[in-house]
């Protein structure tokens, strides 16, 4: 897989630089779907250390949905010492990242001075725009529980060279549905949406399908996309059962979708406009071309644009060769 890309069929391009350098970098474009769908891709389990690692996006059958472009689920996991978590300095561009918790803590620091820890019910939304570098680690002593889900949003080109920002948001709302409950981190469900700032139409919410629920209606957007992920216990959509560990493709033009479980349920839903750009993911950087890519790990490399993060005690991450295939670490 050294020296191409990988589009969203999962065949190989080259990816090269302007002076010939190769990119080992992934591909990632929307799929194009017209209509209401159910396909089941299979999530690719990893893991790093303690730290036990489901990656749904992107996977070789789906890239993108709606802007969203990488979802990893961690945990859930009981530790009594260590930080099963924990992420030193790296940087970013052209993303958001998203940090949702069911379980514990994790701390955020960045190059701009912000710290913040996240909590089951907090959202953490960090714009990295032309560039930024933080770290994430679990503090200790901590909850001794780890269970929670970090996702990317690909900027659109009006805006992926903004300057960085940090948001913390102390509390999502909640929808109240007939059987459970949706608690909105990012965008907006059913007239009920999230204090945080994105760059594109979109939704990512935890759904809560009470025990013994047999008619939760949960509301959808016709004119966006949405995927639903199994997070814990039984649940069935439009009498279809969903499986744990695969990534849930609805497709387009849903109105709403009929949940049931018979021991309860939670579900991360995400969704949003499809998103008509191309990207190229190289390590943690969301860019679209292979020079933005060099160009962006030489910066990291000599200390330029992206700043220092002293509140890590440690140091930074160094940024892989350009020729390697460099995927995301988990919460990064």
């Amino acid at each position: 897989m050294s020296g191409a890309t990988h589009d969203a069929d999962g065949s190989a391009e080259p990816a090269r630089a302007a002076d010939g350098e190769a990119v080992a970098a992934e591909r990632c474009a929307a799929h194009g779907a017209t209509g209401p769908a159910l396909a089941s891709h299979p999530n690719v389990s990893v893991r790093l250390g303690a730290l036990p690692v489901d990656r749904a996006l992107p996977l070789r059958g789906r890239r993108l949905v709606g802007a969203w472009c990488f979802l990893d689920r961690f945990g859930p996991l009981a530790f009594d010492a260590g930080r099963p978590m924990d992420v030193a300095p790296h940087p970013h561009i052209g993303l958001q990242t998203v940090t949702w918790l069911l379980e514990g803590e994790v701390r955020h620091a960045d190059s701009l001075g912000a710290e913040a820890l996240a909590r089951p019910g907090t959202v953490n939304v960090m714009t990295a725009g032309r560039g930024i570098a933080h770290a994430e680690w679990t503090p200790t002593p901590g909850a001794g529980r780890l269970h929670g889900v970090q996702l990317w949003v690909a900027l659109p080109e009006a805006q992926r060279h903004v300057a960085p920002d940090f948001q913390h948001v102390d509390e999502a709302p909640t929808l109240a549905l007939r059987g459970g409950r949706a608690r909105v981190f990012s965008g907006a469900l059913a007239g009920v949406a999230s204090p945080a700032r994105h760059h594109t139409p979109l939704v990512g919410a935890e759904v809560e399908v009470d025990p013994g629920a047999r008619g939760l209606e949960l509301p959808l957007e016709p004119a966006h996309e949405h995927a639903v992920l199994v997070l814990a216990g039984d649940v069935a959509l439009d009498g279809h059962p969903l499986a744990a560990g695969h990534l849930h493709y609805l497709g387009l033009g849903r109105a709403g979708g009929c949940l049931a479980s018979a021991a309860g349920a939670r579900l991360l839903l995400v969704g949003g406009a499809p998103f008509d750009e191309s990207v190229l993911m190289w390590w943690n950087f969301v860019a679209r071309t292979p020079e933005e890519i060099a160009l962006a790990r030489a910066d990291w490399t000599e200390g330029r644009r992206f700043g220092d993060v002293p509140r890590y005690p440690g140091p930074r991450l160094e940024a892989p060769p350009l020729h390697r295939l460099a995927r995301p670490r988990p919460a990064s």
